[in-house]
């Protein structure tokens, strides 16, 4: 009786030694006395205890820090660079036996490779250019990783350049040039927009003198229109009739006191008084019969 107790026990005990839960964010690997046996899918498995042993592996997205390290640029200066590599392991069965028997410890590899990469890119570049083409890096180094773990069983996700930082006494200098660029800037764009105004000013003063000079001209061009229309009706209406009231002022002074005059036949006096009348002398009258 004893001895059947200590059957059942050893038989629960082997069972639940064996029991292995895999989660949906896992692969497994099982092995049996040192070779592979069978894949894992997320869910319940059992392994015989000792014989077998099963390897878990991750298959979501990842991230590994590549630590900072000095780089020595194009242009001889020691430049601090850190990155972030992002990737996860293919899901699939040839690609979770390749993260596990074609590389040794991928998250190391993955570090170490890529900060070989990024020494041998930045190492090309000059500290401003290398500032200036984050993008460019970002995109050599996830090419370079790509290539060289392909047969990891991987997939480089992504790869972030955090920071490329000089020698403290170069950053002052950038940072005062940049200061004295943006200054530069600066000053020619107030230059540029005072520019501006005063050709503005300049301009409204143009435009007014025009106007000024426009107003005048039509003001003295209406003046003499209008002395040209005074004169040109003086001369038709105003010549003669006062050359004929000068004769008849002249005759009424003559005659102010009754003084008796002879006048000749055909003078100027009588054709004045005939003009006056609407009579015209005889003679003239004959003169124009004949």
């Amino acid at each position: 009786m004893n001895i059947w107790i200590y059957v059942v026990a050893a038989i629960i005990f082997i069972f639940f030694a064996g029991v292995r839960i895999v989660r949906p964010t896992e692969r497994g690997l099982v092995e049996r006395l040192g070779k592979y046996h069978r894949f894992a899918n997320p869910g319940f498995h059992w392994i015989i205890p000792v014989i077998e042993k099963m390897y878990q592996v991750n298959v979501t997205e990842c991230m590994v820090n590549v630590e900072s390290q000095e780089i020595i640029t194009n242009d001889n200066l020691n430049a601090s660079v850190d990155a972030q590599i992002y990737f996860k392991v293919k899901p699939d069965e040839d690609n979770v036996k390749s993260s596990i028997y074609n590389v040794n410890n991928y998250k190391w590899q993955i570090v170490n490779l890529a900060r070989t990469t990024l020494r041998n890119i930045i190492g090309t570049l000059t500290l401003k250019s290398a500032n200036s083409e984050r993008g460019k890096i970002n995109s050599e180094l996830h090419k370079i990783l790509l290539l060289e773990t392909h047969n990891w069983g991987i997939e480089i996700v992504r790869t972030e350049l955090k920071e490329i930082d000089p020698p403290k006494d170069v950053q002052e200098t950038m940072n005062k040039v940049v200061k004295a660029e943006n200054e530069k800037i600066a000053a020619i764009d107030y230059a540029t927009a005072a520019e501006t105004v005063a050709d503005g000013t300049k301009r409204a003063k143009i435009k007014e003198a025009e106007g000024y000079k426009q107003s005048k001209i039509l003001h003295a061009e209406g003046e003499a229109e209008a002395i040209k229309l005074v004169n040109e009706a003086a001369d038709k209406y105003f010549v003669g009739n006062a050359q004929l009231m000068k004769k008849l002022d002249t005759l009424e002074a003559s005659l102010a006191n009754n003084s008796k005059i002879v006048i000749p036949t055909g003078s100027e006096l009588v054709n004045i008084i005939g003009e006056m009348a609407g009579v015209v002398p005889l003679n003239m009258k004959n003169k124009e019969k004949i």
